[in-house]
């Protein structure tokens, strides 16, 4: 009777699994299901990796059938660019990048992104390419390489560390020749080749072609990229787009998966408000300002102290910008020229150099602003617009503190023991060699060498201690 159950019981599982197998073959045939979709725009950084990773979560939590990332971007940090790929990578979801709308560009990163998607898309009249690294493995880890890569050997010679054997060199490997520059430079070009051809081999594209989009940094629009197989389809709307590739084939993890795009359900993913607040203060222009604040912020606050609101709104900023410049790619010799400028231009007012000091702090201002982040990194840097304009702010400011010192120079003395000397009184009382005179209001003893009668007007000419010596007006 136990045997009969036992029996029984797998039977209705097996039953069972095979009727779940059989409608999820049969829903995936007919259509159906969820597609996330989500935007890349803009330079690439931590708030897009972030992004991008919490879509592909969300695509798992709704079980959702395909992840479309909508790309327009100049490039971006290699960081950022690393984990978005190794999330495309290991996603269990097909994801299809599209170059999107028409006149987008997926340059630099976004050409890394789009070889690493299953599907590689782009509209009409956009062009991908220059992937030349600038930033890529510089002063970091190395970048990861994708199965089936092996980077060069840096134990080799280094006048043949780029080069392969001819005997043993796989047809798909990386080119013998380097580049020309330093070792550096011949390091970090060769690693973005074997890291690219690695993308390129591992979705079948063009490995060549991206080989040289790194090396000589060339670019392809979408009908010349779409015929050298540097990409998969050519669409110039979403529905296009879907249509294309519905019943394409492609390879999700180890196993082979056909795409059945017919009636999915487009559900937008927006940003949350963490990762818009990340993107506002990890912009270049923002941080720049941020600090700027901190600073002043924390000065004020030291002259002026119990004023409470500028220290407190500095230290906020000034939190936040260094928060923003740890992930960003600042170079600190330009953040200490910076801290220099302010505090020279701050101490031309309390110690007057009629202009070496505040000079010489606008030049390192400048100067600072203009080096502090790295140029090269397309999206990441400092608008000279916004350099310019606060430096012909903290020189206005410079000019006119320069103008009211030499004012006060030029004004007469109205306070303290200088200003009694020439100021006029009367006599209280008739002396010959001291008495009382009554000057400013108040009553002071006085030393006059001539004879002095009650009520004569008389002038100081000294002061010394609390006696003054005076004259007769006549």
């Amino acid at each position: 009777m136990r045997g009969t159950m036992q029996h029984l019981v797998l039977l209705l599982a097996s039953l069972w699994l095979g009727g779940t197998t059989q409608a999820q073959e049969a829903t995936e045939a007919a259509g159906g299901g969820t597609l996330i979709r989500m935007e890349i725009r803009g330079a690439i950084g931590p708030a897009t990796s972030g992004y991008v990773l919490d879509g592909l979560e969300r695509a798992v939590e709704q079980n959702a059938r395909l992840v479309l990332i909508e790309m327009d971007t100049p490039g971006g940090l290699d960081s950022a660019m690393r984990e978005i790929i190794k999330a495309i990578l290991a996603s269990d979801i097909p994801v299809v990048t599209w170059v999107s709308p028409s006149g987008s560009r997926a340059a630099s990163a976004g050409t890394y992104i789009l070889y690493a998607s299953h599907i590689a898309a782009m509209a009409p009249a956009t062009n991908l390419g220059s992937a030349t690294p600038v930033q890529i493995g510089g002063g970091g880890p190395a970048m990861p390489k994708p199965p089936g890569v092996n980077p060069p050997d840096d134990d080799t010679d280094k006048d043949d560390i780029d080069k392969v054997d001819d005997a043993k060199a796989d047809p798909d490997s990386i080119k013998a020749d380097a580049p020309s520059g330093t070792a550096m430079e011949k390091k970090v070009i060769n690693d973005a080749v074997a890291y690219i051809r690695g993308l390129a081999k591992l979705r079948g594209r063009n490995a060549d072609w991206a080989e040289e989009a790194v090396r000589d940094a060339v670019n392809l629009t979408a009908e010349d990229a779409l015929a050298e197989n540097v990409i998969d389809v050519v669409a110039s709307d979403l529905p296009a787009l879907l249509q294309a590739i519905d019943g394409r084939v492609v390879k999700v993890g180890s196993e082979e998966r056909t795409l059945a795009t017919d009636g999915l359900v487009v559900e937008e993913f927006v940003a949350d408000w963490r990762t818009r607040l990340l993107a506002t203060i990890t912009n270049p222009n923002v941080a720049y300002m941020l600090l700027l604040v901190g600073i002043y912020g924390l000065i004020f606050e030291g002259y002026n102290p119990g004023a409470l609101v500028p220290g407190i709104v500095g230290a906020i900023c000034l939190l936040i910008a260094l928060f923003a410049f740890q992930i960003l790619p600042v170079n600190y010799a330009g953040l200490g020229l910076i801290i220099l400028g302010i505090v020279l231009m701050i101490a031309e007012a309390f110690a007057p150099s009629f202009g070496a000091l505040g000079l010489g702090g606008l030049a390192a201002f400048v100067i600072g602003s203009i080096i502090l982040l790295d140029s090269d990194v397309p999206g990441f840097q400092i608008s000279r617009l916004l350099i310019g304009s606060v430096a012909a702010l903290g020189g206005a400011l410079l000019l006119t503190l320069m103008y009211f010192l030499v004012r006060s120079f030029r004004r007469p003395v109205v306070s303290g023991a200088e200003e009694m000397v020439g100021s006029a009184g009367h006599a209280l009382e008739d002396f010959q060699d001291q008495g009382q005179i009554f000057v400013h209001g108040e009553r002071w003893h006085a030393h006059s060498s001539a004879a002095v009668k009650r009520g004569d007007a008389v002038r100081v000419t000294a002061i010394r201690g609390l006696e003054l010596e005076i004259e007769p007006e006549d």
